[in-house]
């Protein structure tokens, strides 16, 4: 039995350990030797035969990945897995990018490129002596969501695409769907242990607050919610844009959280990345009033029942304490990343305040 296959069968709950979830001393936990630019443009031309003359290392929080250019000027992605990242897990990704790819749904996702020898996932020995797997794939052409700003028709785009997103993934199925991620908020009372290592006492007492308030609203009616395959990280920084597109998404990446689970849970993470970043300094009376315009899209091309609109918002607000806490974590373990890894931490204490400044039935009420 494989490691995605074996945490699938025993189940993760409110009692799972940090181990489980990817974090503590576990897997992923620590830092890797990387790949460095001339390796990957080494393994791209043996594996892959593309006579690539460039490479970019993207800032990603635990892979390597790099924009490969080529002498024609065309440009491709390779990613390459962390040493400790499960075998399954990867498969588990990039068969859920091909099927989405192969679905019918107008859902730009990159294109996966078969290596010389037909595969799409080629294992290799880095130059570390480390085990890993390596994909290559098509650039996404586009402006980062998180670099420009949107109007209100736009973000309504970006709910469409969710939806979108939504029914491509609804009939996939892969022996490692049911892999637990930290990021599934789901899993959020798991990660309670971490509270011991927020520096900050206010921080701290208010991700306990917040913690409390979500096991006591969300977490008994988790196991009633709809659920399937979801990307589950339909972020700002995982969308590529055009202004002048009609569509406006042109591109959808990093697949690295997907996961079966709520479909609730999947909208909250698209929701959580549209609140304003400065609430902290410049309070509001609606923090979700751009996210609104997300939503309206998404119940365009989508349903959710009352059930789940009323969790929507605790979900969302769990998911920010869920940030906060991973982190803060992987921060401390790998500090030559912190600039990525916090990138969107200190955003989230303004808008932790706003749910924590209204009353549970105050916060159902959102979307009703």
């Amino acid at each position: 039995m494989t490691d995605a296959v074996a945490r699938q069968a025993e189940g993760v709950g409110p009692g799972a350990t940090l181990g489980q979830l990817g974090l503590g001393s576990g897997r992923l936990a620590a830092a890797h030797t990387v790949m460095d630019e001339a390796e990957a443009i080494a393994l791209t031309r043996a594996r892959w035969s593309i006579d690539v003359v460039a490479a970019t290392r993207l800032a990603t929080e635990k892979d390597d990945t790099f924009r490969l250019d080529t002498a024609e000027g065309e440009r491709f992605v390779v990613k390459v897995s962390h040493p400790d990242e499960d075998d399954d897990e990867v498969a588990f990704e990039t068969e859920l990018m091909r099927h989405v790819h192969e679905s019918g749904y107008r859902v730009p996702v990159p294109a996966l490129l078969p290596s010389a020898g037909g595969r799409l996932l080629e294992p290799v020995r880095d130059g570390a002596g480390r085990h890993r797997l390596a994909r290559a794939m098509t650039f996404a052409v586009g402006t980062p969501l998180d670099t420009t700003g949107t109007s209100a028709p736009e973000r309504e785009r970006v709910g469409e695409m969710l939806a979108q997103l939504r029914y491509a993934t609804a009939d996939f199925r892969h022996p490692a769907d049911g892999r637990v991620c930290a990021w599934d908020v789901r899993h959020l009372t798991a990660l309670r242990p971490l509270l011991d290592e927020v520096p900050d006492p206010a921080q701290r007492q208010a991700l306990a607050r917040g913690l409390a308030r979500f096991t006591d609203v969300v977490v008994p009616q988790l196991p009633s919610l709809r659920s399937h395959v979801l990307h589950n990280d339909f972020s700002t920084s995982n969308l590529l844009v055009d202004h002048d597109a009609a569509e406006f998404v042109t591109g959808v990446i990093d697949f690295g959280d997907a996961v079966h689970t709520a479909i609730a849970v999947d909208v909250a993470t698209a929701l959580l990345n549209q609140l304003p970043r400065d609430a902290a300094r410049r309070p509001v009376p609606d923090l979700f009033a751009e996210a609104r315009d997300v939503l309206r899209g998404y119940l365009r091309c989508a349903d959710l029942t009352e059930a789940e609109l009323a969790l929507l918002p605790h979900l969302v607000m769990g998911r920010v304490v869920a940030r906060a806490l991973i982190t803060l974590h992987r921060a401390s373990l790998i500090p030559g990343n912190t600039t990525y890894i916090l990138r969107n931490t200190a955003p989230g204490w303004g808008q932790l305040a706003w749910f924590l400044d209204r009353t549970p039935d105050e916060i159902s009420s959102t979307f009703l």
